[in-house]
């Protein structure tokens, strides 16, 4: 009883889930349909600290029961709302918590209908709960943050082009966001539209750098700055710019390269384990079943694990190299 209980509790939050993932209108047209509207009430010239305000306000998240409950057990929300929007996804802190609990209850569900100790149900279905969800935004971060730096010296190199021909920074900024598409016409949009709001280009160009959190942005916010205190050929600071983020570029692909044997060492070696407990249980089932029934032998395959973790993290960071 108790394990078609715990099956249903995970079909009914796995339904929940998708129905409040599909259902209502989108959160980024939405507040796209705010903007404008914001924008259009404050084109008379009203005062820039009421708009700020304004602006303030609607960018501030309205949370729902379950955005409160999700940052009550989150130890820390405000950092798993800013790693959600890296993102680039209309993915809410809420959302994020119902899966983590719906693949924890499926998967110990899973565990305990197959007779397996509640134990090792317990922690796998935490382990793939926690982990998984964590490992898949990690890798849309990382994918699209990649994008970002691959495109964006093209960008800077657009902005150049319209300050010689003699348009201010705030016109090369809504040009970017028109051509260059992916997550840096997102991101120049963004800034150019808080811009036409109200906030001032230096405090919409950190925002976006604080969000992203990428050296090569923060280091055009810098220069951009620099410049302004100090005076100078902006055209020509940028060019410089990003001919610097391109030869940046080429060194983490050598880098990369360099470095490719140590890591498929470590892959090898961190793997090699997992893949010897595969093939003797293939051969010998009764020999390593005793891992997914001995309370003991449990224990012990934890701690290797975690050992093994260890490991795999020291020889991770042994190949890491910062540019």
């Amino acid at each position: 009883m108790l394990t078609m209980f715990l099956l249903g509790l995970g079909l009914l939050l796995s339904l929940g889930l998708a129905y409040v993932a599909m259902a209502g209108p989108s959160p980024a047209k939405a507040q796209k349909r705010r903007l404008e509207s914001l924008r259009e009430r404050h084109a008379s010239g009203s005062l820039p600290a009421a708009a700020n305000a304004q602006i303030r306000k609607l960018l501030s998240r309205k949370d729902s029961r379950v955005e409160s409950l999700a940052s009550g057990l989150i130890p820390n929300p405000a950092a798993m709302r800013l790693r959600l929007e890296k993102t680039g996804k209309s993915i809410t802190l809420g959302r994020y918590a119902i899966i983590n609990v719906g693949l924890l209850v499926v998967v110990a569900g899973g565990m305990l209908s197959q007779d397996a100790p509640i134990l090792l149900s317990l922690l796998l279905g935490l382990f793939v709960g926690i982990g998984l969800p964590h490992f898949v935004v990690g890798k849309m971060i990382t994918r699209r943050l990649k994008a970002f730096t691959s495109n964006f010296p093209d960008a800077i190199e657009l902005m150049v082009r319209g300050l010689r021909s003699g348009l201010p920074i705030t016109e090369t900024l809504g040009i970017v966001s028109g051509e260059i598409g992916g997550p840096v016409g997102i991101e120049f949009r963004l800034v150019s539209d808080r811009m036409k709001i109200g906030v001032t280009m230096e405090g919409a160009l950190q925002e976006t750098a604080d969000r992203l959190g990428t050296p090569e942005f923060q280091f055009f916010v810098i220069t951009l700055a620099i410049q302004r205190e100090t005076g100078g050929n902006l055209a020509e600071t940028l060019s410089n710019l990003a001919d610097v983020l391109r030869k940046r570029a080429q060194m983490k692909l050598k880098i990369k390269a360099m470095s490719s044997e140590a890591k498929a060492s470590a892959m090898i070696v961190g793997a090699l384990p997992f893949i010897v407990f595969t093939l003797v249980y293939l051969l010998n089932p009764n020999y390593m079943g005793g891992f997914f029934t001995d309370e003991r032998l449990i224990v012990a395959g934890l701690g290797a694990m975690v050992w093994m973790g260890i490991g795999v993290f020291i020889m991770a960071k042994m190949v890491s190299f910062e540019i």
